[in-house]
């Protein structure tokens, strides 16, 4: 199995974050020279506590409970699944080799070259490819990306995945790659994205606030800073003298206290701010070149109410909630309304279920 660029069938994207298994499937149509498409199934499932850590499984046979509680119960038209790792358990990078090798030839001279950037045993890994095109600079060579990670890791997310006879991982992509891939589909539905030169993707999950800048809708900064909605939970926790799990349903439900808003909710919506301000200034003081014209929530805290503005106060410019499914066709059995609310945390999802169609 390939890491990145295995050649995909029809697929379901499996989006395993640190609170939730999130499954879409997507379908397309090509009506002359507009592409169209139909969201055919989604699920979200709540993950136990622990289950995952920080995005790193703990429990991969709980996880696969829950995923096989969903696919079950699920729709799908098809078997197979592409999954990603997350950024932190993976290597990439862009190197160069002769133009001309044969296959086995550039298999050896990739991963000749990768081992220096790789900090474990090669034997150890599990490596991919793609030939991405022409140096600029030299004629007499070819520009590569590869991608590696630790085959256990990749072990885990597919021992969590597959289900015997039923479901099947045909892809693994990584988180950032799935991210970009969603990104690029919201651009072409929104105009104002679609225009511009440089756009910041903000994935707010559980633990982890991911700040990636893309210029011409490629990746071209990423910074990952511990903070999310669990820091939320706690602070509920704290406040009203309850146990984890408890405070957890009780903001998923939205069943707390009259006060919570002004006690709780405003000053977490504060905190976030400044993070993603000092995002934001990371990113400049970094040299990285361009402007960033617009920021995109993602992430179970992009659905908080008032988030956007909260942070638009704090750096300005524009800010919004990813909104993927606004220009979709939906299947029958699916709530729009419920799948416009759960849109900012299918981005991961979102990208990986496109890779059924990275061959037309």
């Amino acid at each position: 199995m390939g890491i990145l660029f295995s050649k995909p069938v029809s697929l379901v994207g499996l989006d395993i974050s640190s609170t939730a298994v999130k499954l879409l499937e997507l379908s397309k149509i090509q009506k002359k020279d507009q592409t169209l498409y139909t969201v055919e199934n989604y699920l979200i499932e709540d993950l136990p506590l622990n289950a995952v850590n920080d995005k790193h499984i703990e429990d991969h046979e709980l996880v696969n409970q829950v995923v096989t509680k969903a696919v079950l119960k699920s729709k799908f038209k098809t078997m197979y699944a592409a999954i990603a790792l997350p950024r932190s358990e993976v290597v990439t990078r862009v190197i160069q080799i002769k133009r001309g090798l044969s296959e086995t030839e550039t298999e050896v001279e990739v991963r000749s070259q990768a081992e220096q950037y790789i900090p474990y045993a090669m034997d150890d890994v599990s490596l991919d490819y793609e030939i991405m095109g022409d140096n600029e600079h030299e004629p007499e060579e070819v520009d590569v990306q590869f991608a590696a990670a630790k085959t256990e890791n990749v072990d885990v997310r597919l021992a969590a995945a597959n289900i015997d006879k039923k479901f099947k991982v045909k892809v693994v992509d990584i988180e950032e790659f799935a991210l970009e891939n969603a990104f690029v589909l919201l651009a072409e539905q929104n105009p104002k994205i679609k225009n511009s030169d440089v756009v910041a993707l903000l994935d707010i999950g559980a633990t982890t606030i991911t700040y990636t800048v893309l210029q011409q809708k490629k990746i071209v900064y990423t910074r990952e800073q511990a903070f999310g909605g669990k820091q939320l939970t706690e602070q509920i926790q704290s406040q009203y003298g309850l146990d984890f799990d408890t405070a957890e349903r009780a903001k998923r439900h939205n069943e707390l206290p009259a006060g919570y808003k002004v006690d709780v909710l405003e000053p977490f919506m504060l905190n976030i701010a400044q993070e993603v301000q000092r995002a934001e200034q990371y990113y400049y003081s970094s040299g990285t070149p361009g402007t960033i014209d617009h920021t995109i929530l993602t992430g179970g805290c992009a659905k908080i109410e008032g988030l956007a503005h909260e942070i638009q106060e704090q750096i300005g410019g524009n800010v919004m909630v990813a909104r993927l499914f606004d220009h979709m066709e939906v299947a029958r059995h699916i709530k729009r309304s419920a799948l416009i609310q759960d849109a900012p945390v299918l981005m991961i999802a979102c990208g990986l279920a496109l890779r059924s169609f990275d061959h037309g």
